[in-house]
C-alpha cells in the first residue's frame, strides 16, 4: 500500500511526536542487503535529491533550503530521530537538474542528536543557492542509488526523497529508473511542488502529484506530500522527514489510496513530449 497526503489534511508533525499509532511500512521486495537490526547501524539511509532547474524560482528555492534545514532541527525531527531502534540516521543531500548535472551538497553525515543534527543544517544553509536547467528525475535516481553504496553506515531502510515542480524531460524514461531502484529495495518518496499555475515557459504540468504518485514513488510504504502555496513548504518538508525518520505509514486518519493503477492518470513522458513539441527535438 502506498499513501497519499495533503499537507493540509492533518498536523503529522504533531501527531507523529505524540505517538500516535501508526502501520510500519517495508519494502515491496526484501532487498539482498537487508539486515537485522543487530546488523543495523541506522534506522534509515536517506538521500535527500532537490531540484533546482530554471523553473524553480530564487524563492522557492530558499524556502526549500530553510525548510530543509529547519525540519532536520525541529523538536518533532529529534523526538522521531531519538524513538528509533537505534537513534540515529545517515543522510545525504544533493541538487539536481539534467540528466548529468548532480550536486552533493552534503555527502553522508550521520544524525544522531541536536549536535549534528545542527550541523548539517547549518551547511545547508550556507551553501550557495544555484539554478540548472532541465528536469530530469530519473538522472537523480540513477545517480542516487549508487551512493548507497558509498555509505560507511548501514541501514534498516533506504529511502530516496525526490522534491521538484515539473516532470521528467530529459534522461532515461522516469518509469525505468523507478522500477530499477524498488527492485533494489529502495522506496522513493516524492515532494511535488505546485505552488504556482501550470506555465508553458516553465514547462509545468497540472496534477504533478498524481503524477509522482503514479510514475515517480515506488515501494511499499512510499508516499507524496504535495506543496501547493508557498506557506506549506517548511510544514511539508517537516512531515516527510518524520515519516521517512520514524519509518511509518501515515495516522489512520490520513485516508490510503490503491496503488497506482496499471495505466498512469497522467503520462509517464508527458516531460518528453512537451519538450519536444516545444522543441522540436
Amino acid at each position: 500500500m502506498r499513501w497519499w497526503i495533503s499537507v493540509g489534511v492533518a498536523c503529522l508533525a504533531g501527531a507523529l511526536a505524540g505517538g500516535v499509532a501508526v502501520v510500519s511500512a517495508a519494502p515491496r521486495t526484501p532487498p539482498a542487503q537487508q539486515l537485522s537490526e543487530k546488523e543495523a547501524s541506522v534506522d534509515v539511509e536517506l538521500i535527500l535529491a532537490v531540484d533546482v532547474s530554471y523553473s524553480m524560482d530564487l524563492d522557492e528555492l530558499a524556502i526549500q533550503r530553510e525548510g530543509y534545514a529547519q525540519a532536520l532541527s525541529s523538536r518533532e525531527f529529534l523526538q522521531a530521530l531519538k524513538n528509533g531502534v537505534h537513534g540515529r540516521i545517515a543522510v545525504t543531500y544533493f541538487e539536481w537538474a539534467a540528466s548529468s548535472d548532480q550536486k552533493i551538497i552534503i555527502p553522508w553525515r550521520l544524525i544522531d542528536g541536536p549536535e549534528s543534527a545542527d550541523a548539517v543544517a547549518a551547511e545547508i544553509m550556507k551553501t550557495p543557492i544555484r539554478r540548472a536547467s532541465r528536469t530530469s528525475i530519473s538522472g537523480a535516481i540513477y545517480f542516487a542509488m549508487p551512493l548507497f553504496d558509498e555509505d560507511p553506515y548501514r541501514g534498516l531502510r533506504r529511502v530516496i526523497d525526490i522534491s521538484g515542480d515539473g516532470p521528467n524531460n530529459n534522461g532515461s524514461p522516469v518509469t525505468i529508473a523507478r522500477d530499477e531502484a524498488v527492485s533494489k529495495g529502495i522506496v522513493i518518496n516524492g515532494l511535488p511542488i505546485m505552488v504556482k499555475e501550470p506555465s508553458y515557459s516553465t514547462m509545468d504540468i497540472e496534477n504533478l502529484d498524481l503524477y509522482y504518485k503514479d510514475c515517480v514513488t515506488g515501494g511499499t510504504g512510499s508516499f507524496v506530500v504535495t506543496i501547493k502555496s508557498r506557506d506549506e513548504f517548511k510544514e511539508a518538508i517537516r512531515t516527510k522527514l518524520l515519516m521517512e525518520v520514524a519509518g511509518r505509514a501515515p495516522p489512520p486518519r490520513i485516508v490510503p489510496v490503491a496503488d497506482s493503477p496499471k495505466d498512469p492518470r497522467v503520462s509517464c513522458l508527458i516531460g518528453e513530449k512537451i519538450w519536444q513539441d516545444r522543441w522540436g527535438r
